[in-house]
């Protein structure tokens, strides 16, 4: 049983939108931060946006401010990520990462989802 799995991704012009989610299997979701991490052809993995447990704080990269929003749904066990006005820069993988409350949780992350934006 895969705990975290990615989808959405695809090939989208610039200036569209895609949705990704991500569904959490064999954890206690809802105890759990999420968020969005991507990492585009040799650079590093960098923080896209973060989740508190209950959904009510959120963070973001000041690359993608006001134009992504991070969301999520306990009852669905999923997390999402609404990306809009995508640029080719926003080009990466894309992974969901979940976040325990503390040191002594077990972290987990996905697989990862393909996003390419063309001219």
């Amino acid at each position: 049983q895969v705990p975290l799995v990615e989808s959405g991704g695809g090939l989208v012009q610039f200036g569209g939108s895609l949705r990704l989610s991500c569904t959490a299997s064999g954890f206690l979701f809802g105890s759990y931060a999420m968020s969005w991490y991507r990492q585009a052809p040799g650079k590093e993995r960098e923080l896209v946006a973060r989740i508190n447990s209950v959904g009510r704080k959120t963070n973001y990269a000041d690359s993608v401010k006001g134009r992504f929003i991070i969301s999520r749904d306990n009852n669905k066990k999923t997390a999402y990520l609404q990306m809009n006005n995508l640029q080719a820069e926003d080009t990466a993988v894309y992974y969901c990462n979940a976040e325990g409350p503390s040191s002594w949780w077990q972290d987990y992350w996905g697989q990862g989802t393909q996003v390419t934006v063309s001219s």
